[in-house]
């Protein structure tokens, strides 16, 4: 397996990929939502605004991850992560953890002080994130799962509370996703 930045020449295959594995985990509906999600943050994001990593096997993507930026009222750079799919085949074997690990690596060196992701706690606390209050960053939109908002410093500053709400890239810029 090899793990290496996403290239725009990927996108088709990996927008297959969202929204298979996001038909396989959910149903059709929520694969194609996913995949148009997917499309839109590549295609719509601005180059410095968006991170993703991919895994390949024998040439073939078999899982993605996007991280991408998140703006504050007060100068801060964070992202977020968002979406993340693994080939069902080859989920539970920890390649979607490498692939963050990977690119939690690659943000520190650009600077990123905090990352954050709306997803499974048990799944994110393995790669560092934990549970922040929507207190103390307030996300782009009200949360159907509160629990599920999760952070990390790329820094020694610890996660304080951070004035006004966070903005994200438009493609994530939809209480759909939220």
């Amino acid at each position: 397996m090899e793990l290496s930045t996403f290239n725009s020449n990927q996108t088709d295959e990996v927008i297959e990929l969202y929204t298979q594995v996001f038909t396989d985990a959910e149903n059709a509906e929520e694969g194609v939502l996913i995949g148009k999600l997917v499309a839109e943050l590549i295609n719509t994001s601005e180059e410095h605004d968006l991170l993703g990593f991919v895994a390949l096997s024998e040439g073939k993507v078999i899982a993605c991850i996007f991280f991408s930026r998140l703006s504050f009222s007060v100068h801060t750079k964070a992202f977020i992560l968002s979406p993340v799919a693994v080939n069902s085949e080859h989920q539970r074997q920890g390649i979607g953890q490498q692939l963050i690990k990977l690119a939690i690596k690659d943000l520190k060196l650009q600077g990123v002080e905090f990352v954050f992701t709306y997803g499974d706690p048990n799944y994110y606390s393995k790669v560092g994130f934990s549970e922040i209050s929507t207190e103390v960053i307030k996300p782009a939109f009200t949360l159907t799962y509160p629990e599920g908002w999760q952070g990390q410093s790329l820094t020694n500053k610890k996660i304080t509370s951070i004035a006004g709400t966070c903005h994200c890239v438009s493609a994530l810029n939809k209480q759909i996703y939220w």
